[in-house]
């Protein structure tokens, strides 16, 4: 049984950590395209569906699944009934809540719901003053610190920053559990290989238990498919162990169009939602009713040498398309977020992540990874951009929650009070609002020069830099119960000993 939460609302300085919310939306979705663009590109995927089929490779279990629904299979092709298929992604909830440790921060997913959470994957940190150089757990830690800190950001994610200095076999054991203790905000588990996907929900068994582990939503998953076409074992064995567990699976196919879809978005977008309704219809026969999200990672692409590029009007424009297809499917939407090429917090990656972002809002991603933090293409996360990128999303926030027409928006007694030719600063309807009538990011400086010049001229990456160091001096552990504790790190020090270091 998949619960909704009631909302919560949080407010105060990030260094306080309060209860975060997320967002529900009162703004119309942006949808540009119309029932007859729709039909076309829902036709196409019926298409693909039927006639082109994707390759669900090296698991044969899976494909042990497809044939007892009776499937076409044409070695490891699926090629499904497009009805058959939508039947089954009906099943799906059109939203869910996914709890947190600290209920308070439970978040719901879908409908008019946006989460945002950090970067994922990045196998390097930038800082203004360390510079660029591979992550270590103690730098996946400060990120951590700073995502459970800030108020804008829901939800943890799992690999802020890649750990380079732990071996492979083991730190997902490490990320898992520093997200369970040392934060308390909901957060994502491991996907790369079954046993670890395994780990990763038995151990949000020990933190919740079973009886509320099997009526609820504790941990989703992230992975990619394989695109073009291909679902590979590693998508369809996170389904298995997550959505076998009655927890919520997000697939994305990550798609540079022109190369792994083609050149023209239209296609593209028809690709990326074929792809993601084959795996939520795979995971609906594992477990009917398994909560899924569909993510969508659409990107441009420089057809002169091959390098991704973020913020163009093509990538912009699928966001928006795949918002109302999925809504028109009923299925929750992931989309990527504060998205750059940019090696460092410029002007490149200002622009080009508030295009990526303000597409992503307005088309209703419902939950959105790599809100904050993403350099230099996702090879990198920045501290800065992080501070920087969470501080943005405020605006969202209080953009997302639409205009108040309420009476005391109209501020009639304040023209009662006010002269012509005079101001409203000392009315009594501006006294009673001025503290939150508009959103004020920390970062931004509208004082004038003098001011900022006595203040030490500082630009926003310094600012920021100050910033999160200022939060980690901070940062207090949320209480955890000692029991709890204890059973996870025994069951991380017993998998340790049981997987020998592998560096790949």
């Amino acid at each position: 049984m998949v619960r909704r939460a009631r909302p919560q609302r949080g407010s105060g300085d990030a260094s306080t950590s309060p209860a975060s919310p997320y967002i529900q939306r009162r703004l119309p979705f942006f949808d540009p395209l119309d029932e007859a663009q729709l039909a076309l590109i829902d036709s196409q995927i019926d298409w693909m569906l039927e006639n082109i089929g994707f390759a669900f490779r090296d698991d044969p279990v899976a494909l042990d699944i497809w044939r007892k629904a009776e499937v076409k299979l044409d070695g490891d092709k699926v090629f499904a009934d497009a009805q058959f298929v939508r039947e089954l992604v009906a099943q799906a909830p059109s939203e869910f809540t996914q709890l947190a440790r600290n209920p308070a921060r439970s978040v719901t997913i879908g409908g008019n719901h946006q989460v945002f959470a950090p970067i994922y994957g990045a196998p390097f940190v930038r800082d203004l003053e360390g510079g660029r150089r591979y992550a270590t757990f103690a730098d996946f830690e400060k990120l951590l610190k700073l995502t459970y800190m800030h108020p804008n950001l829901h939800h943890s994610g799992l690999v802020i920053a890649e750990p380079t200095d732990i071996p492979v076999s083991k730190r997902h054991l490490d990320m898992v559990l520093a997200h369970m203790v040392l934060n308390d905000k909901p957060h994502l588990g491991a996907i790369t290989e079954k046993s670890r996907a395994q780990d990763s929900v038995d151990m949000a068994e020990i933190l919740h238990g079973k009886e509320v582990m099997d009526n609820n939503v504790v941990i989703m998953a992230n992975v990619n498919t394989n695109s073009p076409l291909l679902i590979d074992r590693v998508v369809t064995e996170a389904i298995q162990v997550y959505s076998g567990r009655g927890q919520a699976m997000v697939v994305t196919p990550f798609i540079l169009t022109g190369a792994m879809g083609p050149v023209s978005t239209a296609a593209s977008v028809a690709q990326a939602m074929a792809e993601s309704m084959i795996c939520c219809a795979f995971a609906q026969l594992v477990r009917p009713g398994a909560p899924f999200v569909m993510g969508n990672f659409l990107s441009s692409m420089s057809l002169k040498s091959g390098a991704p590029t973020f913020g163009m009007p093509e990538p912009v424009l699928s966001n928006y398309a795949i918002g109302q297809l999925a809504r028109r499917v009923g299925l929750p939407l992931r989309c990527g977020g504060s998205l750059t090429a940019s090696k460092i917090e410029d002007a490149q990656a200002a622009y080009e992540s508030a295009d990526s972002m303000h597409s992503t809002v307005m088309a209703g991603s419902n939950f959105t990874l790599h809100s904050a933090g993403w350099l230099e293409g996702g090879l990198a996360t920045g501290f800065e951009k992080l501070i920087m990128d969470a501080d943005r999303l405020g605006s969202y926030q209080k953009l997302m929650a639409g205009m108040d027409t309420s009476e005391d928006q109209f501020a009639r007694d304040a023209y009662l009070e006010t002269e012509p030719g005079g101001h409203f600063l000392g009315s009594a309807h501006t006294m009673r609002h001025y503290q939150d009538a508009f959103y004020e990011p920390k970062l931004s400086n509208s004082e004038n020069v003098e001011s900022w010049e006595e203040a030490g001229a500082k630009d926003m990456r310094r600012l920021a830099f100050e910033r999160w160091n200022e939060m980690l001096d901070a940062y207090e552990k949320p209480p955890i119960d000692a029991g709890t504790e204890e059973a996870l790190l025994d069951y991380v020090a017993r998998r340790k000993s049981e997987l020998p270091d592998a560096w790949y």
